[in-house]
């Protein structure tokens, strides 16, 4: 066989599709022994370069694999077999398989292999066979699809629908089919859908967008739409688009939104009503302790019994409790109703921490608690709004004095951190917080004391969150670090822009 010769030899070289043959050995050795000119410009060689030599020497690793199982193949069953060819030859011929034929000897064994060269588009049959498989594919996609699909033609009439689309709209197939898309769109879209189903399969643009479908039943669904143009042979357009019903989502997110809205006004109603109660709740109050100060100096005259002064000294001291949490009350209203301004003027942080210190040292006495500061000797002065820095102030060395035990110490300390910003540091050795308390103690009528056993310990609940606020409001930030029976520490930071060089410190 290796001697091709004659007609035969000139019909082997001459054939337009590359073919050569192989001769199996041991070890899964193959020979080349016959290969036509198409054959060695498909590996790109010459003669002497294949001939008689194994496809080891010549063909790369992934192609002598390829090769050899489809010849064991070929052996094993003495039937042709075919194979596709591999990408990345190097020769000017491509080819799209090989047909591996044996060639067997007068006792049927197989002598040598004969390959030949599928040229592209040569093989209508795997062409057909690939593209149906293809469409057999995309077919079980549409079918077993969650999500509704709907194809239209160029004049807006269903030619296909899938069985979700079927299923959560009611409609049958036969209803559907060859019904303009439209038909589907509640009155008031159906112009609009008309509109764009010609817009987007003209322009072949994709879309996207809600729309209201008929259901079979009469009731309407929202629905959630994509659309997709595809264009086949002759020109020929369709638009694709997937649909989900949207209902129960668009009834919940309205449902949300009016809780929300109710929430809100509410919210509002009670912020602009206890922002407008400051005269109302404020003027009695006030005139509730002028006059039991006055009673309590006996300013004209006495009042006879002893315990008619120990009476009025308890209304004045209720009175002043009660003013403290009406205030509270009115401030976390204005603050959150949007009426308090920061009113931005310069500050001597150092001696506004100082004048605190010695406002609240009465109060401190009375409960047998040291007030002390270890402030920075050049601490510069801070931009902002002095009367709420006041009232920050006020509110944290309040709330540790409350919560210290007699012969307790509360410490305020005011330094520069590395970072430019300025941290003042209020601490106490009181109760302590626990740890999983510690964020409700930052919201507003929080409060984390079971206080019912000491009324030491009762409040608003505001002193914290006044604070917190007043703090964000100069773009600072407020946080606290407690532990029980360890005490509290609360850390203030105020952001580099607001610092100012003291004037004495730029002439030094």
């Amino acid at each position: 066989m290796t001697d091709i010769s004659g007609d035969y030899r000139q019909f082997f070289d001459a054939m337009p599709i590359p073919r050569f043959l192989a001769a199996p050995g041991k070890d899964d050795q193959y020979t080349i022994v016959a290969a036509n000119d198409l054959a060695l410009k498909y590996f790109d060689l010459s003669e002497d370069q294949v001939l008689n030599r194994k496809i080891q020497d010549f063909m790369t690793q992934e192609s002598v694999l390829h090769f050899q199982q489809s010849f064991e193949v070929c052996i094993s069953r003495k039937r042709s077999v075919t194979i596709q060819a591999l990408p990345g030859v190097p020769g000017s011929v491509r080819v799209y398989g090989f047909y591996i034929s044996p060639v067997l000897d007068d006792e049927g064994e197989v002598l040598y292999l004969d390959i030949i060269g599928q040229l592209d588009v040569a093989d209508q049959s795997i062409v057909q066979r690939e593209r149906d498989d293809a469409i057999s594919l995309l077919t079980s996609i549409f079918e077993v699809s969650e999500v509704g699909i709907v194809v239209t033609d160029f004049n807006g009439r269903i030619v296909r629908v899938n069985d979700n689309f079927i299923r959560t709209f009611g409609w049958s197939r036969d209803e559907l089919i060859n019904a303009e898309i439209t038909g589907l769109v509640t009155p008031d879209e159906r112009d609009l859908a008309k509109k764009n189903h010609e817009e987007n399969i003209h322009s072949g643009l994709r879309s996207s967008g809600e729309m209201k479908i008929i259901r079979k039943d009469g009731t309407i669904a929202n629905a959630l739409y994509t659309t997709a143009t595809l264009e086949l042979s002759q020109k020929r357009r369709f638009q694709v688009a997937t649909v989900m019903d949207i209902t129960l989502r668009k009834q919940m997110e309205q449902s949300l939104r009016m809780a929300k809205d109710q929430a809100d006004a509410a919210n509002r109603a009670k912020s602009v009503f206890l922002a407008n109660m400051s005269h109302e709740l404020r003027t009695p109050m006030n005139a509730i302790i002028g006059f039991s100060e006055m009673m309590m100096k006996e300013t004209f005259g006495e009042l006879g019994h002893p315990k008619y002064k120990e009476y009025i000294g308890d209304v004045h001291s209720s009175a002043r409790h009660l003013l403290e949490i009406i205030n509270e009350v009115l401030d976390m209203s204005k603050i959150e109703a949007g009426r308090i301004e920061v009113d931005e003027g310069e500050m001597d942080l150092k001696s506004l921490i100082q004048s605190v210190m010695r406002m609240m040292d009465s109060r401190a006495f009375g409960s047998e608690v040291t007030l002390t500061t270890e402030i920075a000797e050049d601490l510069p002065n801070l931009q902002g709004d002095q009367r709420l820095i006041r009232q920050v102030l006020i509110n944290l060395v309040t709330n540790a004095v409350k919560f210290s035990e007699i012969g307790g110490e509360v410490k305020i300390y005011a330094y520069m951190l590395d970072d430019g910003n300025l941290q003042v540091k209020v601490t106490d050795n009181g109760l302590g917080i626990p740890k999983d308390k510690i964020q409700q103690a930052m919201e507003p009528f929080g409060q984390v004391s079971d206080g019912a056993e000491n009324a030491n310990y009762q409040g608003t609940g505001l002193g914290l969150p006044l604070a917190k606020a007043m703090v964000e409001m100069h773009d600072g930030s407020l946080r606290l670090e407690s532990e029980i029976g360890e005490g509290t520490t609360v850390f203030v930071n105020f952001p580099a822009y607001r610092i100012i060089a003291r004037k004495s410190a730029l002439k030094a």
